[in-house]
């Protein structure tokens, strides 16, 4: 009941604004099929400027895409590296106060190779982060750095 109510007080110049938009898109298709055609012709299949920007966009989607996972994948190597840090410390820790009660020589951080190159790699992923983030200063707080350098990026 509602939509013959529509059609029989539809006001003409509705029907003739609809029956332009109408032309005009057909108008608009055709425009693009002869140019589409013309391209096909005159450009390479690489040099097409319809396929570019096609493919233009599809790059910027998949660049946005690709920013996110490496963001997820950061986030996600920063956790690894805090809990393995955590764990290492708490087991080192646990070591020498085992080695201590049972008067066993405590090696220092200096005589244990793997914890020197643990630190080593820390070292590095640190500096890598803060010259990313351009931080200058000696804060250790790499959640803190990351944080900021997925923050600036947007």
């Amino acid at each position: 009941m509602g939509h013959r109510y529509l059609q029989e007080d539809r006001n003409p110049a509705v029907d003739g604004v609809a029956n332009l938009f109408t032309k005009a898109s057909h108008d608009l298709s055709l425009v693009h099929d002869k140019l589409e055609k013309e391209f096909i012709k005159i450009y390479p299949n690489d040099a097409n400027p319809m396929k570019l920007v096609s493919r233009i966009k599809k790059v910027e989607e998949d660049l946005s895409t690709l920013k996110d996972q490496c963001r997820e994948l950061l986030a996600a190597k920063q956790d690894l590296i805090d809990k393995a840090r955590m764990t290492l410390v708490g087991n080192k820790l646990s070591v020498q106060r085992m080695q201590s009660s049972l008067n066993i020589p405590v090696a220092n951080d200096n005589e244990d190779p793997a914890y020197a190159n643990f630190n080593q790699v820390i070292d590095e992923w640190t500096a890598r982060v803060k010259s990313k983030t351009g931080d200058k200063s000696d804060s250790e707080d790499l959640n803190q750095l990351l944080f900021s350098a997925i923050v600036n990026d947007n």
